[in-house]
C-alpha cells in the first residue's frame, strides 16, 4: 500500500508528504537553501492563505487539515531568489501518478484502497483502429476498437462508446477494467470503442456537427465493423457533456449514458468558466436541458460520478435532479476525490458495473 511505505518513509526522516486522519504535512529539504519560497498547488478548495511553506531551518515545511477526500494529488511552486519559479511534481515524494496535464505528486491517506480489479486476470483483448472521416466536421475521428479475449467477430454484443477513449486507457485503465470484469464474470460481455478526442474544446462543447457526425458518421461505421446490440455512452468532464448533447440531438444514438464530472456549465455555478471559449454554446444548451425542452422524450438510464468537492458537483447535483424529474433513471455518486482520472477510474465499481448490468438485463 502506497500510504503505507510513505508514512513509514517519513515516520523517522524529515521529508515527503505523509497524512493521519486530521492533518496533512509536507516537508521538503533544502540544505542549502536555494529556495525563497515554497507553495502549494491544488484543486481542493483550500485556503490561499494557508497554502505557502514555512521555512523550518534546511526545510520547508506545511501542515494542514485534512481534505474530505481519500487522495490528494498536487504540485509545488517554487519560488528562486531573483524572480524565478518552477511548477513541479514533489521531488521529496516518490508517489506520483499521469493526469492529462502531466505528473502530479500524490497523497494516498490511510481510508484510500485502490480498485480490486486492478490486480486481477485480465487477458488483454483484441484491439484494432479505425479512421472515419467526416464533412461536416472537415476531419477524422480515430477510433480504437477492444473485444474481450476469445470473442468471435460477428457476436453481437453492447458497445461502450467512449469519448477520450485513448485517455481513458492509458490514465483510468479502462479496457483492464473490461478485460477483468468479463475475464471474472462481473461484466456482461461487451465491446468498446475508444475515440480520440481530436481538437477537444470545439467538439466536446455542445456541438451540433460533432453529435451530427456521431450519429451518422461514426456509430454506423461502428455497427458495420462490429455487430452491435446496445450503445452506451460514456465521457467525463467536456466528453460527458457531449454525450448528453448527442442524446439530446439524436435520441436514439444512446441506449444508456455514463457521465463523469460532467461540465454541465451554468453561470450560477460556473461564472469562473467564463473565459472558455465556447462557455456560452454550453450554457446556452445546459439551459435548455434544466428547462424540459432539450431531453427527449426517450429517458434511458444515466449514472453519474462526481466528486463531492469539486467545482462541478452543484452542476451534477442539478442535472442529476433534471434528468429524474423527467422520467430518466437517473443517479448520481458523489466520490471522495476530485477531478482527475483516477477518481474516475475508481468509480467505474460499482458505477459503471451497475450500468451495464442494468442495460444488459
Amino acid at each position: 500500500m502506497h500510504h503505507v511505505r510513505m508514512m513509514r518513509r517519513t515516520a523517522t526522516a524529515a521529508a515527503g508528504a505523509w497524512a493521519d486522519d486530521a492533518t496533512v504535512t509536507f516537508v521538503l529539504p533544502d540544505p542549502g537553501h536555494k529556495l525563497a519560497g515554497v507553495r502549494l498547488q491544488q484543486d481542493l478548495r483550500i485556503p490561499a492563505d494557508l497554502l505557502n511553506f514555512r521555512r523550518i531551518g534546511d526545510n520547508w515545511e506545511l501542515v494542514i487539515k485534512r481534505p474530505p477526500v481519500h487522495r490528494m494529488e498536487y504540485l509545488l511552486e517554487l519560488s528562486y531568489p531573483g524572480g524565478g519559479a518552477a511548477t513541479v511534481p514533489d521531488p521529496a515524494n516518490p508517489l506520483q501518478v499521469a493526469g492529462a496535464f502531466g505528473a502530479k505528486s500524490v497523497v494516498e491517506f490511510p481510508s484510500y484502497l485502490p480498485p480490486a480489479w486492478l490486480s486481477a486476470a485480465a487477458p488483454p483483448g483484441r484491439v484494432s483502429t479505425i479512421e472515419l472521416p467526416d464533412r461536416s466536421l472537415g476531419a477524422s475521428v480515430q477510433v480504437r476498437t477492444w473485444a474481450p479475449a476469445g470473442t468471435p467477430a460477428g457476436a453481437r454484443l453492447p458497445l461502450l462508446v467512449v469519448h477520450d477513449g485513448p485517455e481513458y486507457d492509458s490514465l483510468a485503465s479502462l479496457t483492464r477494467y473490461l478485460a477483468a470484469g468479463v475475464a471474472g464474470q462481473w461484466l456482461p460481455r461487451l465491446r468498446a470503442a475508444l475515440l480520440s478526442p481530436g481538437p477537444r474544446n470545439r467538439w466536446y462543447s455542445a456541438n451540433a456537427n460533432y453529435a451530427r457526425a456521431l450519429r451518422h458518421t461514426v456509430l454506423p461505421a461502428l455497427g458495420l465493423a462490429l455487430p452491435t446490440s446496445l450503445h452506451i455512452g460514456m465521457g467525463t468532464s467536456l466528453g460527458g457533456l457531449a454525450m448528453l448533447h448527442a442524446h439530446c440531438q439524436y435520441p436514439d444514438a444512446f441506449d444508456a449514458l455514463f457521465m463523469q464530472s460532467g461540465s454541465f456549465f451554468m453561470p450560477s455555478f460556473d461564472s469562473q468558466e467564463s473565459r472558455f471559449p465556447y462557455y456560452r454554446r454550453i450554457t446556452k444548451f445546459t439551459a435548455a436541458v434544466l428547462d424540459g425542452g432539450a431531453l427527449p422524450g426517450r429517458p434511458v438510464p444515466a449514472v453519474l460520478t462526481c466528486g463531492a468537492i469539486e467545482e462541478n458537483i452543484a452542476n451534477n447535483r442539478l442535472m442529476a435532479e433534471t434528468l429524474r424529474e423527467r422520467g430518466y433513471p437517473a443517479t448520481l455518486y458523489e466520490v471522495p476525490d476530485m477531478h482527475n482520472y483516477t477518481a474516475w477510474r475508481d468509480a467505474f465499481d460499482p458505477c459503471l458495473t451497475g450500468l451495464l448490468h442494468q442495460v444488459h438485463t
